[in-house]
């Protein structure tokens, strides 16, 4: 099969044959037809997120495509079937033409979804669920702050909080984008390149309404910043810091506000973690995915020979939504 690797001397993408997967006991082998694209891949090809053992060198975390075979165990313990058509969370390997991939570890695609969409959103549903509910213990009327709410993982997770009840706060830097996420509900919609988001926070505690959780991945100064900003008890969850890894906190506010800043990624979760969200992902969120509240935005989808072009767009930013490869 074909997958794509990553030359070591000029970092450069090609589209090569690799040995085809073996199917263990446990697997599902996936015939992929989309993959989509995370930040991590970015890191990953710059080598500062190595794949966990066990998984594939190359690149890709969420995948949709249709089942092909399946180990016994597999076949004993899994509901889905041969020929079903699926979306699948990976440690890696996803941009490639097929995969291994444990029974746990596979959705089935919801009905009304296509299977471009299906490969958005594994990774993201997967990490906007985790880090609302699992660590931020999201509940209905709280305030939602998500920094970036043109990036992927935003138009995930915007939507998901409003479907669950929650107010949004999200930011931006042009007035282009801001049209662009209209869709996407939030409730203000902060453009940066005209508006200080720190007075903007400011207003909302001072009105009653202030940040109770923030999914963050951009960092940088904006975290010590805006604690004074935030409701007793604000839950800020780190995921990665884009925009720089430094700030400054005062430890002051943080403990008599009862503020918790809190460190999180999926990658790294143990497979029985991911099993379990997943099943709770399948359980709670797909009815409100195949009832249209929340679906995932797709910016553009390329054929996996433009991998470099799919990534150059990632690396500049100033997209709205999810980027995809189509394998087949």
């Amino acid at each position: 099969m074909k997958a794509i690797l990553v030359n070591p001397i000029d970092n450069s993408l090609s589209w090569s044959d690799v040995p085809d997967p073996i199917v263990g006991a446990e697997d599902v082998l996936v015939e992929i037809h989309y993959a989509a694209l995370n930040r991590a891949d970015l890191m990953q090809r710059a080598g500062d997120y190595p794949p966990p053992p066990g998984c594939p060198d190359w690149m890709g975390l969420e995948v949709a495509g249709y089942i092909r075979e399946m180990g016994p165990v597999a076949r004993e313990k899994s509901s889905v079937r041969r020929g079903d058509a699926v979306c699948a969370l990976l440690g890696g390997g996803g941009y490639a033409e097929y995969v291994n991939v444990k029974y746990d570890m596979l959705m089935p695609v919801p009905a009304g979804v296509s299977l471009c969409e299906a490969a958005a959103m594994p990774e993201a549903f997967c990490t906007a669920y985790l880090n609302l509910f699992r660590e931020a213990g999201a509940k209905p009327g709280e305030t939602l702050l998500m920094p970036a709410g043109a990036s992927g993982l935003a138009s995930v997770t915007i939507p998901m909080a409003k479907a669950f009840g929650l107010r949004v706060i999200t930011t931006v830097r042009t007035a282009a984008q801001a049209e662009a996420i209209a869709p996407l509900g939030a409730d203000i919609v902060v453009n940066t390149s005209g508006e200080n988001l720190l007075n903007v926070l400011k207003a909302q505690l001072e009105a009653g309404t202030p940040v109770d959780i923030a999914i963050d991945c951009l960092g940088g100064s904006t975290v010590g910043d805006a604690m004074p900003y935030l409701a007793r008890g604000a839950r800020w969850v780190m995921i990665a810091a884009l925009a720089g890894m430094k700030t400054e906190v005062d430890l002051k506010t943080v403990y008599v506000r009862n503020v918790r800043l809190i460190g999180s990624t999926l990658r790294s979760r143990a497979p029985e973690y991911k099993a379990a969200l997943i099943a709770d992902l399948v359980k709670i969120v797909w009815p409100m995915v195949e009832a249209g509240k929340v679906r995932p935005t797709i910016y553009r989808v390329l054929p996996i020979t433009e991998a470099e072009a799919a990534h150059d767009i990632l690396a500049r930013g100033g997209h709205n939504g999810k980027v995809v490869l189509q394998i087949r």
